[in-house]
C-alpha cells in the first residue's frame, strides 16, 4: 500500500481549499452531479469493490457486502439528492429583540459549505462508512479527503484506483497508509474532520485535530444494550438479535454487545437463540452467507473472551448446528457464542466485543438493567423489546444512548431522515440526511437592518436618555 507523506498530503487540502475558494457559490447543480458521479462509482465497480472486500476479511457474504455497502451507500446518496434544494434554502428566523426588529429588519441563517472535509473510515464496512458521509460532504458542497482503513488494503486500493475515474483531485482525493499517514491525516487543517472507529484511537485523532483548532465528528462505538422485556415475543427477539449479531460477524458498532433477559426465561431465550442461528445458518464454516472475522489479531481477541470465560467458570453456549470443527478452516470464522450470566469482571464484559460473541445477562427487576446501563459509559445504541408501552417508555425515559430501535436491532441507523451518532464515549456529532447536510456546512447567521435608522431613532447611540431607558424597559418587561 503507498504510503503518503504529511506534505503531499497537505498540498493537496491546500489546493482542494483553493479550488474552492475560487468557486464560489457552489450551485446545487454541481452538488447533484457530484453526488451522482458518487453513485455511478458504486454501481459501475460494484463487483471489484465487492470482491476486494472479500480478499480483505478472507470471506465476506458478497449478498451482505451488495447490500450494507453498495446499495446502502447508494440510499443516502439519493436522498441527498432528494432533500438538497430543500435544504439548501434559507431559514427565515425572526428579528429582535425591540426596537432592532423594527421598520422592516430581517433575519435568516444561510447554510454555506465548510470547504474541505477529512474523512477517516473503518474496516468493518469500508465502503458504506466511506461513501454514506459523502451524501452529507457533497449535498453541503465541500471538497473531501479520504483516508480509508490500512485493516481493508484491497478495498482501500480500488477505492483509490476508481475516484480518480469520477472526481478530480481537486473535490476528492484518495490517501493510503498505514498509522502513520493516519496519524499525519488527522493533523491536517481541516474544515472538518470525520473519524469512524474505535474510542482509544479518537483520542488521538481528537488530540491531533485540536491542534489546528479542526472541529470533529467523531462515529464511535461501546457496548450497546439488549433489553428484552416479559413481555417479549421470544423467538421474534432472537430471530431479531441473531440477525444483527451475526451480521458481518457482529463486526459493526451497532451490534447488540450483550443481551438483559429475565431470569426465568433464560433458558427458552437460549434454546430460541440456537433455532433462530439454525435456520438462518444451517451451516458456518463453508456457508457464503457467513463472514470470516476480519484478522488474526481479531480472531485471537475473540476466541481469548471464550476462553477467559470458561476458565473462569461462565456458562459458555456454542451455537454450531451442523457440529462443524473451527480449527480446521482457512480463514477466521467463528460460531455465534452466548455467555451466559458473565462476571463483570471478564474483558466480554470490559470491551467492545466487535465479534459474534454474545453476553446474556438475566434480571428480576427492570431497574436492574436501567441502572447497569446508566453506570457503564453511554452506548451508541440501545435496543428494547416487548409490548409494554409503559415500560418502553421508561426505558427510553431513563437511559442515554445514541440511538434506540425497538423490537429490532440495528434498524435506526438505515433510517436517513433520522440522525446517526453518539453521545460521550460513543461518539460526537451526528450525520445522515438533513443532519449531515448541516453537520457538514456553517449556518452563518445574517441580519439585514432596516433602511431606517433604528439605533439612533431608538436612543441606542451616544448620547443616551430616555428613550434607551425606555428601550431597556421594553426588553425587561
Amino acid at each position: 500500500m503507498k504510503e503518503m507523506s504529511r506534505d503531499e498530503m497537505l498540498s493537496i487540502l491546500e489546493r482542494q481549499r483553493e479550488a474552492y475558494l475560487q468557486e464560489g457559490l457552489v450551485t446545487a447543480a454541481v452538488r447533484r452531479d457530484r453526488l451522482e458521479r458518487a453513485i455511478n462509482l458504486l454501481k459501475n465497480h460494484q463487483q471489484k469493490l465487492v470482491e476486494a472486500m472479500s480478499a480483505d476479511f478472507g470471506h465476506r457474504s458478497e449478498h451482505q457486502s451488495l447490500f450494507t455497502d453498495i446499495a446502502g451507500s447508494v440510499g443516502p446518496l439519493r436522498h441527498a439528492q432528494s432533500g438538497l434544494e430543500k435544504w439548501m434554502k434559507a431559514e427565515k428566523r425572526k428579528a429582535g429583540p425591540f426596537p432592532l426588529n423594527l421598520l422592516g429588519a430581517k433575519a435568516r441563517v444561510e447554510y454555506q459549505p465548510l470547504g474541505v472535509v477529512g474523512v477517516i473510515s473503518p474496516w468493518n464496512f469500508p465502503v458504506n462508512l466511506t461513501f454514506t458521509p459523502l451524501a452529507g460532504i457533497l449535498a453541503a458542497g465541500n471538497r473531501c479527503l479520504i483516508k480509508p482503513s490500512e485493516y481493508t488494503p484491497a478495498t482501500s486500493e480500488v477505492m483509490a484506483e476508481i475516484f480518480p475515474m469520477e472526481f478530480d483531485e481537486l473535490e476528492i482525493a484518495v490517501v493510503t497508509g498505514g498509522p502513520q499517514t493516519g496519524a499525519d491525516f488527522s493533523g491536517l487543517p481541516f474544515d472538518h474532520l470525520l473519524f469512524t472507529g474505535a474510542t482509544s484511537v479518537a483520542r488521538h485523532v481528537m488530540r491531533a485535530a485540536s491542534d489546528n483548532l479542526v472541529p470533529v465528528t467523531l462515529e464511535l462505538g461501546g457496548k450497546s444494550p439488549v433489553v428484552v422485556g416479559r413481555s417479549a415475543d421470544i423467538q421474534k427477539t432472537t430471530d431479531a438479535i441473531m440477525t444483527g449479531k451475526m451480521l458481518n460477524a457482529g463486526q459493526i458498532c451497532l451490534a447488540p454487545d450483550y443481551v438483559f433477559v429475565p431470569e426465568e426465561k433464560m433458558s427458552e431465550f437460549v434454546e430460541s437463540a440456537e433455532r433462530s442461528v439454525s435456520r438462518m445458518y444451517p451451516t458456518l464454516l463453508e456457508n457464503d452467507d457467513y463472514t470470516s472475522v476480519v484478522n488474526q489479531r481479531h480472531y485471537d481477541r475473540l476466541n481469548g473472551y471464550i476462553e477467559e470465560a470458561k476458565t473462569k467458570g461462565a456458562q459458555v453456549v456454542e451455537i454450531n448446528p451442523a457440529d462443524e470443527d473451527f480449527r480446521q478452516q482457512p480463514n477466521y470464522k467463528i460460531p455465534p457464542t452466548l455467555v451466559i450470566n458473565p462476571d463483570d469482571d471478564l474483558q466480554v464484559m470490559q470491551d467492545e466485543i466487535f465479534g459474534p460473541v454474545l453476553p446474556v445477562k438475566g434480571y428480576s427487576e427492570l431497574t436492574e438493567t436501567l441502572d447497569y446501563v446508566n453506570h457503564n459509559p453511554r452506548p451508541l445504541g440501545l435496543y428494547y423489546f416487548g409490548s409494554d408501552d409503559a415500560e418502553q417508555e421508561r426505558v427510553l425515559t431513563h437511559t442515554t444512548s445514541g440511538g434506540v430501535t425497538v423490537n429490532d436491532v440495528v434498524m435506526h441507523v438505515a433510517q436517513e431522515d433520522l440522525p446517526f451518532g453518539g453521545v460521550g464515549p460513543s461518539g460526537m456529532g451526528a450525520y445522515h440526511g438533513h443532519d449531515g447536510f448541516k453537520t457538514f456546512s456553517h449556518a452563518k447567521a445574517i441580519f439585514t437592518q432596516s433602511k431606517i435608522n433604528v439605533a439612533e431613532l431608538a436612543g441606542l447611540r451616544p448620547p443616551y436618555g430616555e428613550k434607551m431607558l425606555k428601550a431597556i424597559k421594553m426588553q425587561m418587561r
